[in-house]
């Protein structure tokens, strides 16, 4: 059987998860889709579509989705779901988690590496992100899981653009865009985002492409982010606010067309693993390895990280190392160095 994808859905209070998550729940939208709702949810979803007194905790809907509230840790949820579906008692084809306002989707998203009985049934396709512009810049200055979670995002949708003008969402995605380049961001009304942008985002997924913007890697020409500080400054003009965040949530690139070492590149990312592991929030790459003659991708969330085979280099191609880290005040310096320390 194939693998089962799994979104997780997060974002700030008052973005609209609820209103997207009963959007999914009841529209008609043809696709059978396990929804797992965390319970200690703040706003949990209207009682009208989950009669949540009884005892059964997975409901069908009308529209053939499932509705399951967590009472206990993710993992039984999900092993049950997973045997229920093989032994033919439930259908469905996907399934969507939601974590509460406050949640880090860290450990959410960890349970996809960490647990082999759930990485033998799902695949954690996207990690996505509600973000609220009337209230985010606030969110963002104050609370350190809301910049967490935009640290995570494999897709950003803001929602409620309406309630402010066009500069300031501009500035938004602008601080957005710095915190997290590999994020697409979408402009949503209320939850409504269609459902071909919430699924198969294969966000998550070890694809052999490394989806950042490419003018945000031609900037300084990829190599690391040196040029962040020009461009700040040459955009005052445009961003009055823009140059104030200087958030703890960071990204940056690292860039070589010189072969990396295998060894040498495990030794160090084991090493820098194990001391920043709590402030790495994800980081990803292609790599060009010695003596391999097929990309190497690799990325992780945390401490946790897994690498595959990509496809082989194609013949003419040029071969280049490519790798994005997200996180927490991560010493941009001593990564940069250690990594130029890897080339073979």
């Amino acid at each position: 059987m194939s693998l089962i994808p799994a979104t997780i859905l997060t974002g700030f209070l008052g973005s609209g998860k609820t209103t997207l998550l009963k959007r999914v729940l009841s529209e008609s939208h043809g696709q059978k889709i396990a929804v797992i709702e965390n319970e200690f949810g703040e706003e949990n979803i209207d009682t009208d579509i989950l009669v949540t007194e009884t005892e059964e905790q997975i409901i069908q809907m009308s529209n053939g989705c499932v509705c399951c509230t967590i009472r206990e840790d993710l993992r039984t949820t999900l092993a049950e779901l997973a045997a229920k579906r093989r032994k033919g008692e439930l259908d469905f084809e996907r399934v969507v988690i939601e974590t509460t306002g406050l949640a880090d989707p860290g450990p959410v998203a960890q349970t996809f590496f960490m647990d082999d009985e759930v990485a033998e049934s799902y695949v954690l396709d996207s990690i996505l992100t509600l973000v609220d512009a009337k209230h985010a810049q606030t969110q963002l200055d104050e609370r350190q899981e809301a910049r967490r979670q935009v640290g995570f995002a494999d897709q950003i949708f803001i929602s409620k653009t309406d309630l402010v003008d066009a500069a300031s969402v501009d500035a938004l995605k602008h601080r957005l865009k710095h915190m997290n380049p590999r994020a697409p961001q979408h402009q949503v009304h209320f939850g409504e985002v269609p459902i071909a942008s919430v699924f198969d985002l294969r966000g998550f997924n070890l694809n052999a492409k490394l989806d950042i913007d490419p003018d945000f890697l031609s900037e300084g020409h990829g190599h690391d982010h040196h040029h962040d500080h020009d461009h700040e400054h040459g955009e005052d003009c445009d961003h009055p606010h823009h140059h104030h965040h200087d958030d703890d949530v960071k990204s940056f690139v690292f860039r070589t067309d010189k072969a990396l070492s295998p060894t040498k590149l495990e030794d160090f990312l084991g090493a820098i693993v194990q001391v920043y592991g709590p402030k790495m929030l994800r980081y990803k790459g292609v790599l060009w390895l010695k003596g391999s003659e097929r990309k190497v991708i690799f990325q992780g969330v945390h401490q946790l990280m897994g690498s595959d085979l990509g496809p082989k280099w194609a013949p003419g191609e040029a071969k280049v190392s490519k790798m994005v880290f997200i996180g927490i005040d991560l010493p941009k310096d001593i990564l940069l160095q250690g990594l130029e320390g890897c080339l073979a």
